[in-house]
């Protein structure tokens, strides 16, 4: 089984998230309006603290191995800028191109749920960084309450990866 930091999704997930972009603090607390409201695009950025990860293998296989099929479940702490729990982050990952992980040339996709005081933003896409512990942006696919039919992306970097992978998530709304 490969180490936990090297397995983080995207989700991490993605991921996970997450990133060098204008942090808004509490935005997702504080903002008015519904994301899908005409020409009121925003972007804000929240950290995204893995609490638990676990790679499910489709077959016993050699450890540290990583097969097409494996899935990886995720769930994360959401954290403000104070690093105050705003919300959650849930997601899976399917295992799409496995391969030599030293080339970084296995893949996964991604479906992952981001809980947020007023509403939910859902997330997909592709994960292909996992010795790098790389950026990677997704499609928003959609939300609830606030964010109600919510489109845009997201981008998830690495800002730490011990004793937690911690990654800054920035949500681009449009």
């Amino acid at each position: 089984m490969r180490p936990i930091r090297s397995a983080c999704l995207g989700a991490a997930t993605a991921l996970v998230t997450l990133l060098a972009c204008a942090p808004v603090a509490g935005a997702a607390a504080t903002d008015t309006g519904s994301a899908h409201v005409g020409g009121k695009a925003r972007t804000f950025s929240l950290k995204s603290v893995v609490q638990e990860l676990h790679r499910f293998p489709v077959t016993p296989a050699v450890p540290g191995s990583v097969l097409q099929g494996d899935r990886v479940v995720i769930h994360s702490d959401l954290l403000d800028e104070a690093d105050n729990k705003v919300g959650d982050t849930d997601g899976t990952c399917t295992t799409t191109r496995s391969g030599d992980p030293m080339l970084v040339d296995e893949a996964e996709q991604c479906i992952v749920t981001y809980t947020l005081p007023e509403g939910q933003i859902t997330v997909q896409g592709m994960y292909y960084n996992y010795v790098s512990q790389g950026p990677f942006d997704n499609a928003i696919t959609g939300g609830t309450g606030r964010y109600d039919k919510a489109r845009g992306s997201l981008h998830s970097e690495t800002i730490a990866t011990t004793p937690r992978i911690v990654r800054r998530v920035t949500f681009d709304l449009v």
